[in-house]
Parts: structure tokens; C-alpha cells; sequence
């Protein structure tokens, strides 16, 4: 198989379920992560390899060695597997996606902004989910036509035992810090804003056609997704907080192996549900907006992406990622969008736009 963004946390366990089934790894990329890349290479000697710049060529132990989009895009092409795992962060994993199904393989997808962004261009029948909250939800709905309302569970972030008022000096330390999960910089800071639980929103109804669906808070991490039928009666999903779980049921087409470990349901602890806070997560307050108007998720994408990064460069506070993208959509509206290249284009007049606009 095929792993983009191998060395994230979604690729390192990818690589790791691999090793354990002797799984082949055609190919391999990673952003800036060098070292480890060599590691993967040395250890699961793949065919191909890319990485994001080019600089970095000279660095990587490989005699065929891709560079950039145009690079992961020619890679995918050339190879034979017909499995891609995509765990590439944010808008840069979009061409991947897309690159994938257009040659027919099978696309395996934790980069969620694929379908934010452009959900309407792909055929999601055909798309394999890795989020923890859609594998769940598609244990819980398989061949179940009584369905009336989906679920999935947040924990809050690592603002939840925050006033509202404290979150105007939060530190890039502090929202890193999330309780239950290890994850990347930019998932962590979505998880801490909501915009992370607003993104899952907006892919499960890409996956599986059903707009009436909420997101709830359950801070331990054990309930992934719930489901609502028609005649009273609500399934739950649980397991331990491990991306082995989806991942495995994902790429190995079975749910007859573990590779995490069970609950104890006796040692459990008391589970308790919560309603979102509207007040101190705004951005989930644009949930129904964006799944009457899914276009607007290249809005909300282009702008969480650009905030999200100048909070972690240090350029803007934690409160303003959210005021970056009602900017936005105060700016742009609902797009106009008939054809892929329009979710490029809107994704690079966002930017632009922020750019201006927060100097």
C-alpha cells in the first residue's frame, strides 16, 4: 500500500499494523519529519518515496525520491498498489485524494479536509474513513435503514475546564494539551477550537448522506458515535482512545483481529454526555449553516488553516482563529462552486484575503 504523512501519528501506527501483518509499503511520504522517514525507509524499503521540499532531497537514504504536490501526484500514479492511505494535514492532502480515485484505487482517509473542502467531488461509496468517529458510526449504521439521528463525541479539548474569559491569553502550550488523544499541532489546536468536531460533522454526512447529525461532549474518549433510531432506541460505540482500532478495520477489511485492548466495562468510569458550549466554542455554532450550505467548508478550511497557523507562530491569540473565519464568511459568502479547480481557487483568495486583513 501506498501511506501519505507516514510519519504522523495516523502513518507511524499505519506502518506499525503493516509491520505486524507483513504488509508491503509501495511507497512512502512525509512533510519535514527526515529522520524518521529514513527510519520507515531502512525499515519497510519502500519503492518510491516523497517529501514536501525539495531541499530536503539530498537528506533521504533513497535513489527515487518525489518532491512536492506535482510529486506525490506522479508518485501515486506510478504505483501499482491500489491501496492509499491518506493521512496528509489539512488542504495540502486534497490533491492526493483526489489523484487516488481518479486512477481507482481504494482511499483510505484520515485527511478529512479532502472532504470539507470538496466532499461533492468525490465518490465517498468508495472511501475507506479512518476517524475514529466514522468507523464507528459505520459499525453502528451498517444496513440499518431506520436511522433518524447520528452522533459523535468530543472531549473537549484542552480548554474544557477553561472560562470563557481565560481563553483570550491562552498559550500555544496550554492548547496542545489535549487529554485524551496524541496528535499533530494542527488536530490538537482544532480539537481545542471545535473546529476539528465541526469538520467531522460535515464528513460523516459526506460518508454516509445523513444531515441530521450532532456532536456531543464525553470527556474520556470511550464513546466514539451513538445512533439514534427511528423507534426509541439508541447503539453506542465503545473502545479505548487508539487509532489502531479504525485504522485496522480500515486497511485489513476485518474486524476479527485486535490490535488494541478491550474494555473493561467494570473498571469503566462514569460516563457522562454534555451539550456543546456555543459561547466558548463558536466556530461549532456553524454546524447547520454548513450542512445546509456545504460549500462553505472551503471557507471555514482555507481560514481555520491560515489562523490556526499564525496562532502557532505566535502572530495571533487563540480567540482570534475563530474571528478569522466569521471574517471570512462575512467576506465571501456562500461560494460558487461548479468545478474542483473553484475549491483551489477559493481555498488561495481565503488566504489572501486573511492575509491582508490581520496585518
Amino acid at each position: 500500500m501506498i501511506v501519505l504523512g507516514s510519519t504522523g501519528s495516523i502513518g507511524v501506527n499505519t506502518l506499525f499494523i503493516a509491520k505486524e501483518k507483513n504488509i508491503a509499503i509501495e511507497a512512502l511520504s512525509c512533510g519535514k519529519n527526515i529522520k524518521l522517514l529514513n527510519e520507515q525507509i531502512a525499515l519497510f524499503k519502500p519503492k518510491f518515496v516523497c517529501i514536501q521540499d525539495e531541499k530536503d532531497k539530498i537528506l533521504i537514504n533513497h535513489n527515487k525520491v518525489f518532491c512536492g504536490q506535482d510529486g506525490l501526484k506522479t508518485m501515486i500514479a506510478e504505483c501499482k498498489s491500489s491501496l492509499v492511505i491518506n493521512a496528509i494535514v489539512g488542504f495540502a492532502g486534497l490533491n492526493s485524494s483526489l489523484k487516488a480515485q481518479k486512477l481507482g484505487k481504494t482511499l483510505a482517509l484520515a485527511n478529512k479536509e479532502s472532504l470539507v473542502v470538496a466532499g461533492k467531488f468525490f465518490d465517498t461509496s468508495k472511501i475507506k474513513a479512518i476517524d475514529s468517529e466514522h468507523a464507528a458510526l459505520k459499525c453502528l449504521i451498517d444496513k440499518r435503514k431506520d436511522i433518524k439521528k447520528l452522533f459523535i463525541t468530543a472531549s473537549g479539548g484542552a480548554f474544557y475546564k477553561y472560562k470563557i474569559k481565560d481563553l483570550k491569553n491562552a498559550s500555544i502550550k496550554e492548547a496542545l494539551k489535549h487529554p485524551n488523544w496524541s496528535m499533530g499541532a494542527k488536530i490538537t489546536i482544532d480539537s481545542a477550537s471545535m473546529c476539528n468536531k465541526l469538520f467531522e460533522i460535515i464528513e460523516a454526512y459526506h460518508l454516509y448522506g445523513i444531515k441530521q447529525i450532532d456532536a456531543l461532549i464525553e470527556r474520556k474518549s470511550l464513546v466514539h458515535a451513538l445512533c439514534e433510531f427511528k423507534d426509541g432506541g439508541i447503539s453506542a460505540y465503545f473502545s479505548h482512545a487508539n487509532m489502531r482500532l479504525s485504522i485496522a478495520q480500515a486497511i485489513l477489511n476485518t474486524h476479527n483481529q485486535s490490535f488494541i485492548k478491550n474494555l473493561d466495562l467494570l473498571a469503566m468510569p462514569n460516563l457522562k454526555f454534555e451539550k456543546i458550549s456555543l459561547k466558548k466554542y463558536p466556530i461549532f455554532s456553524l454546524k447547520d449553516k454548513l450542512l445546509k450550505e456545504p460549500d462553505l467548508g472551503v471557507i471555514i478550511n482555507s481560514a481555520n488553516e491560515y489562523m490556526v497557523y499564525q496562532f502557532l507562530a505566535q502572530k495571533a491569540q487563540f480567540l482570534d482563529i475563530a474571528k478569522g473565519i466569521f471574517k471570512a464568511l462575512d467576506h465571501f459568502g456562500v461560494p460558487k462552486i461548479n468545478q474542483i479547480e473553484d475549491v483551489f481557487e477559493y481555498d488561495k483568495q481565503v488566504r489572501l484575503y486573511l492575509n491582508k486583513e490581520m496585518k
